[in-house]
């Protein structure tokens, strides 16, 4: 199993910039896709930003440009800077891994974290 600890959500207002974190920990053999998802009242889940193992990065339309994420693969954490926010980015973030629990096995288990809340106030 994988565990998820998020961290860094809160409000903040308009124009300004948070950061959000995600530890992973448990039993694993490798972790391929680590991302954030948010999820606002009355609308479905929505990807924010993805970054692989090897770093490639895909973000959504919405926050390219002021977003970065990123990850250590060391520490198995990720990332997420964003700057320049807007009441629409109102939302519970979730951190997402996607991963290979076994070197023998390559099934790859996607993982959530239980969300933190970003509220960005006008």
């Amino acid at each position: 199993q994988v565990h998820l600890v998020e961290s860094g959500g809160g409000l903040v207002q308009a124009g300004g910039s948070l950061v959000l974190s995600c530890a992973a920990s448990g039993s694993f053999f490798s972790i391929n896709d680590m991302g954030w998802y948010r999820q606002s009242p009355g609308k479905q889940r929505e990807l924010v930003a993805v970054v692989t193992w090897g770093g490639d990065t895909n973000y959504a339309d919405s926050v390219k440009g002021r977003s970065t994420i990123s990850r250590d693969n060391a520490k198995n954490t990720v990332s997420l800077q964003m700057n320049s926010l807007k009441p629409e980015d109102t939302a519970v973030y979730f951190c997402n891994v996607k991963v290979q629990l076994s070197r023998l096995r390559p099934f790859v288990y996607e993982f959530w974290g239980q969300g933190t809340q970003v509220t960005v106030s006008s």
